[in-house]
């Protein structure tokens, strides 16, 4: 009964931790509107089964997030919360996926002590509240990989396929690598004949299928070219943004992303892989596998964002989880000797200096980000003080609080004050206040598909600066919607031929 209550307060944190709020805030330039403008023009048209933005068909990612915003859309009617919803909603069910895999294969105590660290960590519920496809993606992953350690063979199959039609060939690929990796490891390449690999093919294609098949029929080509050479092939093999190239990009993305739990993120791995039981060796060694071979796969690739490491999270989480379950069982996991509480002091210091650093360079949030300075050295004082009395479980619940009380903090008084400077919603009401609905309007790439959203005017996209230059130079009406740099960007001359109506958060509507 008691694990049962603990089973719902972790529920209940979790959706704290990443639905407060959603609503509240702009969608953010330039993703968060390119996954709300879609599926809207899919509603507009009638049309489900090609992409479309701009009034142009889009092959940049399958359907499945488009459709999940759509039914959102339809549910709430079209605002930010309909848009972040299946996103927010993934998130919280990957949560609940968690806890049930490490409760089914080791105890409860160990399902919600995972639950709790997957909920709480800095990067899974910030992008679970954000309107992208990487929370359901990242449950789709979730949910193949533990069906086939279930051996629940046939819904294996049906999330791959899920996952596939949410982002691609790595719906599939993914699982088969970590399962053939793992195998190869421990030998068991026998495991490969009862995978009912037939049957298992044919659900596949059933699910995924059609909408591929489709695709083609209708875009030929084009569709081949644009999804599978340019968002799959080309990104892999080719930087898209210089800065974040360097392979080691996603070692500092994960410790900060982890937190707080990165603190003991590398002794749990440590300790899995030094296990000498054969029944846990055989989990925890998939698990270890499972996030290696996701961190190791994107790091090697050329383009990286930081929301592509999202599906390391859960294999984690159950490797701390399991972890810190070990201590109620008499290892050795409390007070001074171990690095939990060093770690963390550690983490928080960094922290307190990106806090520094921000506010430096925005000082708006200083009032959030003194709070959120406040929340985690009393959660550092707090773990410390459990840690000392040998109580792991207050303290993992302690920090888990407090990091839903961060989220909080994010979105209530962190990110209000400076919202619009990284959102097109005001310019984009500021410029139908001015707009005469006939005049050719010109909109800069990162701010086009948050104008779009907001007004409905899809406009003409504006790549470079010297596409800019090209239009300004046309010796007719127009308007244009930039960000400040575009703007310095033309000479002076250029300059003149334009009147500024507006200049607000580093953004311009001009007029030629």
């Amino acid at each position: 009964m008691q694990d049962r209550k603990r089973f719902w307060l972790m529920l209940l944190l979790t959706v704290i931790t990443i639905f407060v709020n959603i609503g509240s805030i702009p969608l953010l330039d330039p993703d968060e509107p390119f996954y709300a403008e879609t599926p809207k023009e899919m509603m507009l048209v009638n049309d489900f089964i090609s992409p479309r933005i701009y009034g142009d068909f889009w092959y940049d990612k399958p359907p499945m997030y488009y459709w999940l915003v759509a039914g959102s859309f339809k549910a709430f009617g079209v605002s930010e919360f309909a848009a972040r919803f299946p996103s927010a909603l993934s998130a919280v069910l990957c949560v609940v996926l968690v806890y049930w895999a490490m409760a089914r294969i080791f105890n409860e105590r160990a399902g919600i002590i995972s639950g709790l660290v997957l909920g709480s960590a800095v990067e899974y519920f910030y992008l679970g509240k954000a309107a992208v496809t990487d929370s359901t993606l990242t449950l789709f992953l979730t949910a193949s990989l533990v069906c086939f350690l279930e051996r629940k063979d046939y819904l294996f199959y049906i999330f791959c396929a899920l996952a596939t039609l949410t982002k691609g060939p790595i719906g599939f690929l993914f699982p088969g690598a970590i399962i053939f990796i793992w195998m190869a490891v421990t030998r068991r390449f026998d495991e490969i004949k009862n995978m009912k690999i037939p049957a298992g093919i044919t659900i596949f294609l059933i699910i995924a299928g059609p909408w591929y098949w489709e695709m083609y029929r209708l875009h030929g080509a084009a569709f081949i070219d644009g999804f599978i050479g340019v968002n799959n092939i080309v990104r892999f093999t080719t930087a898209e943004h210089a800065r974040t190239s360097g392979w080691y990009f996603f070692i500092p993305v994960l410790i900060i992303g982890f937190f707080p739990w990165s603190a003991l993120m590398g002794q749990a791995i440590w300790s899995a892989l030094k296990t000498k039981e054969s029944k846990e060796r055989k989990t925890l060694l998939f698990l270890f596998i499972w996030a290696a071979f996701i961190f190791v796969f994107f790091s090697i690739s050329n383009t990286k964002l930081l929301s592509y490491i999202l599906p390391v999270y859960p294999p984690l989480a159950m490797l701390v989880g399991w972890y810190l379950d070990r201590s109620f069982a008499g290892y050795r996991l409390a007070g001074w000797s171990i690095g939990w509480l060093p770690g963390l002091g550690i983490l928080a210091v960094l922290m307190a200096g990106g806090f520094v650093f921000g506010v430096k360079s925005l000082p708006e949030i200083r009032l959030g980000a003194f709070a959120l300075a406040l929340v985690i050295i009393a959660m550092v004082s707090a773990v410390g003080y459990f840690l000392k009395k040998c109580d792991v479980g207050k303290a993992v619940w302690v920090q888990a609080s407090a990091m839903a009380l961060v989220s909080i903090i994010m979105v209530t008084l962190l990110l209000p004050p400076v919202m619009s400077q990284f959102s097109s919603r005001e310019i984009a009401r500021d410029f139908l206040t001015h707009y005469d609905g006939k005049t050719t309007v010109y909109v800069s790439k990162f701010l086009h598909p948050g104008f779009t959203y907001y007004t409905d005017v899809y406009g003409n996209e504006l790549k470079s600066g010297a596409d800019f230059a090209k239009e300004v130079a046309e010796n007719r009406q127009a308007y244009f919607v930039v960000r400040q740099s575009d703007y310095m960007g033309l000479s002076n001359e250029e300059r003149r031929a334009l009147i500024v109506i507006l200049e607000s958060d580093q953004k311009m509507l001009l007029k030629r």
